[in-house]
């Protein structure tokens, strides 16, 4: 990374943690009668979602087509993809044996009193896993764009990318549409980067806002310990696949992978926050091919701290309910949460119906649903960073497990020691 990228990574992060602190100042400290205040600045952080949203799957789909073009043959794109995937299933489920197990060892919810709240959250259904794979295809796609289905859409073009492949030179009047449409959606978000500060300020007072001190104090214990173990999972687990795996200074990677963390924390959408992420993995000098690949697919399946979350809860509320999880349950809890997880789409509140899910396996009174809503963003903050940081931790990994012999048309071997 030259000095002047590095210069500006660290000018966009300073500027952007300053947004998220003052924002955290504004919502707990400006008193409730000022409503006009947090109208404005809701009407702000709408436009600055929605400007991220917009680039979101033109960036998705065009990043995609080119990466697989890039990659150069169907065999390289297997190995690049089963490594990812690989990757993102085994990180899950170890996130979800830590979040279960954490919270047993230091008896988190042993002598709390809860007040269950009503909810009329629909628990997630595994079903709708077994829906989610026979829809995998979509029958249409301008309505998976049309109506941000995530996962169709990037199914569409690893289809349209593999058949650009296949067609070979036919296909080039199109590959080179698709790289001007990416081009531009790259300048577009370009453009969005300078006004990220407000947008996160505008974000965090809101959420600070709406949760208020009292429901802070109230779990801070449960939050402080989940914080903790997050990030520690973050700099340890994390770090040590950066630097072991990948070769790659732990340290630049922290600082690299700033900017979309904190925007991660501020906007709580791991999507939303995929044209930031795309720019921290090009300042780590990340090849496209492997990219522009990795990001989108883990920004809709790679939920490791969702893992950790969900589990936390589980133990936390099962305890304070004085409910025994057996260690066969446990065990199943373990591959459900992973399969929810997995599930789970990357904007926020998407945990909340999973949460409801696996409260029913366990046996949780309902209302427990209630209680987690009431806590749910401050959660989703730190999972959302968390989850942005594995995806690019899995991309910096691959970096050297995918050995690319060329930047076009090159094809992709897998070094000794590579993950699948």
């Amino acid at each position: 990374m030259s000095k002047e990228k590095s210069k500006n990574t660290l000018s966009l992060t300073l500027r952007i943690l300053i947004g998220l602190l003052l924002g955290i100042a504004c919502g707990a400290l400006i008193p409730e009668k000022f409503k006009e205040i947090f109208f404005g600045l809701e009407i702000i952080s709408d436009i600055y979602m929605n400007a991220l949203r917009m680039m979101i799957f033109p960036l998705v789909f065009c990043s995609v087509v080119i990466g697989i073009q890039g990659i150069g043959s169907i065999s390289a794109m297997g190995k690049i993809g089963g490594q990812a995937l690989l990757y993102f299933i085994s990180t899950t489920l170890f996130a979800s044996f830590l979040g279960l197990t954490i919270p047993r060892w230091l008896h988190l919810g042993y002598g709390v009193n809860i007040e269950l709240a009503k909810s009329n959250v629909e628990p997630a259904k595994f079903t709708s896993l077994l829906d989610t794979v026979k829809n995998l295809v979509p029958a249409n796609p301008i309505t998976s764009f049309a109506e941000g289905n995530m996962l169709q859409v990037l199914v569409f073009a690893i289809i349209i990318g593999i058949t650009c492949m296949l067609v070979a030179e036919k296909a080039l009047p199109f590959i080179k549409l698709v790289q001007a449409i990416n081009d531009i959606s790259l300048k577009v978000v370009e453009g969005i980067m300078y006004i990220t500060p407000l947008g996160v300020f505008s974000s965090i007072a809101l959420v600070v806002h709406a949760n208020g001190n009292a429901t802070i104090v109230a779990l801070g214990q449960l939050i402080v310990t989940l914080y903790v173990t997050i990030i520690l999972y973050i700099l340890i687990f994390y770090g040590g696949i950066v630097k072991f795996i990948g070769h790659f200074s732990a340290k630049r990677f922290f600082i690299s992978i700033l900017p979309a963390a904190l925007t991660a924390f501020g906007t709580c959408s791991s999507s939303a926050t995929l044209p930031i992420t795309k720019q921290c993995a090009d300042d780590m000098e990340i090849p496209e091919e492997i990219s522009s690949f990795t990001l989108p697919l883990g920004s809709t399946i790679n939920m490791d701290a969702v893992s950790i979350v969900m589990s936390f809860m589980l133990v936390f509320f099962a305890d304070a309910c004085q409910i025994k999880i057996s260690f066969g349950m446990f065990l199943i809890l373990i591959l459900s949460n992973t399969l929810l997880s997995i599930g789970a789409p990357g904007v926020p509140g998407s945990a909340i119906a999973c949460f409801a899910a696996l409260t029913v396996i366990a046996g949780l009174p309902a209302g427990v649903v209630g209680v987690y809503i009431s806590i749910n963003t401050l959660c989703d903050m730190i999972a959302t960073s968390c989850n942005v940081l594995g995806d690019l931790a899995c991309s910096v990994a691959m970096k050297r497990t995918v050995k690319l012999d060329n930047k076009l048309g090159g094809k992709a071997t897998q070094e000794p020691g590579a993950i699948g």
